[in-house]
């Protein structure tokens, strides 16, 4: 009995011991992460972001061509798709010959006008002869007028000389006549020409857009990067602009970080924070703030939770903060867009 109590008594210390140190132990990570809450600021609300970049058509039609795979790099500038041109060609073939007549219809115009030209200069020329005439036919009469008075001359002489200067004065009111009749004819045929002047560059203009449209059957890369998933493949058809594929910029990532709007304090433009990657979780990064939104996400959302009714619930908002990766050109081959990362920021 005496030497079951020694062995308890012995034992007691040990127990008060493993005790104490695990307190201790607890204690002291307990203080660590009071420690660190109270002077840091954190959040796993963050991803990382790439400029991504939708490649569609300008003009539908069937799919000829795709030179890119999935997940493929790009050039910009690079051919990547092209659409079935047969259709466009002939359309613009019917414009150019349509065109061509134009040009013809012109000349007739022109030709036309031309010829209207030249009988208005032998109308003017015909009005200064029938001028001629009636001043000729005037001096005639005043001339017979005189010799019968004095009986020089017989009646019928002097009606004749009445009759020559009356078809005298009526040629040339004809004369006049035909070139009213020929200027405004040379009006009409000048709007005409500038009317198939007008059509022929309207029809010009459309030949410049269908070439536009032809060169829009090869889509070429907008940017440089990778080729996300194809939404298209060959003999498809596909209207314009829908989206066939997308290209990430994999020359430039950033952090989008949604803070609390009771975060904000400690995150300034310049201030840097420390980055850790859910998919690389031994991988320390670090970052600067870029700047902070000028409103919160809820303002970005295509439904607002705005409650219209008259009951309000206080909801803490965030705020989205941009921050750019140091070093990025180190960690580039490692960086996906979408990637869930977490910040934290010391509040100081």
């Amino acid at each position: 009995m005496e030497q079951q109590t020694t062995e308890q008594k012995k034992k007691f210390p040990v127990r008060l011991i493993i005790l104490i140190v695990v307190l201790l132990i607890g204690g002291y990570f307990g203080y660590q992460k009071i420690n660190f809450a109270l002077t840091h600021e954190s959040t796993d609300n963050a991803q990382i972001e790439a400029q991504i970049t939708p490649v569609l058509p300008r003009v539908s039609g069937f799919v000829k061509n795709i030179s890119i795979k999935d997940y493929d790099s790009v050039k910009a500038g690079e051919l990547v798709m092209e659409l079935d041109d047969a259709e466009l060609k002939t359309q613009l073939d019917e414009m150019n010959a349509d065109y061509r007549q134009s040009q013809v219809d012109i000349i007739n115009a022109k030709a036309s006008l031309n010829n209207a030209l030249v009988s208005l200069r032998v109308n003017k020329g015909n009005i200064d002869l029938s001028k001629v005439k009636l001043q000729q036919a005037t001096e005639n009469l005043q001339r017979d007028k005189s010799l019968y008075t004095s009986e020089a001359i017989t009646k019928k002489q002097l009606d004749d000389s009445r009759y020559a200067f009356e078809t005298a004065q009526k040629q040339l009111d004809n004369s006049n006549n035909d070139l009213s009749s020929a200027e405004s004819r040379i009006a009409i045929l000048q709007a005409s020409v500038q009317k198939t002047e007008a059509a022929l560059q309207v029809k010009q203009a459309k030949i410049e857009e269908q070439k536009l449209k032809l060169s829009y059957t090869k889509i070429f890369a907008p940017q440089a990067g990778k080729i996300g998933k194809k939404n298209v493949s060959e003999g498809q058809f596909v209207q314009a602009g829908t989206p066939v594929f997308s290209i990430v910029n994999d020359s430039a990532y950033w952090i989008v970080a949604n803070f609390k709007e009771n975060q904000l304090h400690a995150l300034t433009p310049g201030k840097k924070v420390d980055i850790r990657i859910d998919a690389y979780p031994d991988l320390k990064l670090t970052g600067t703030v870029a700047s902070l939104s000028e409103a919160t996400g809820a303002k970005f959302a295509l439904l607002p939770p705005d409650n219209s009714s008259g009951n309000f619930v206080k909801v803490t908002q965030r705020l989205p903060v941009k921050i750019w990766i140091d070093d990025v050109e180190k960690y580039r081959n490692l960086l996906r867009a979408g990637l869930s990362v977490f910040i934290v920021a010391d509040n100081k």
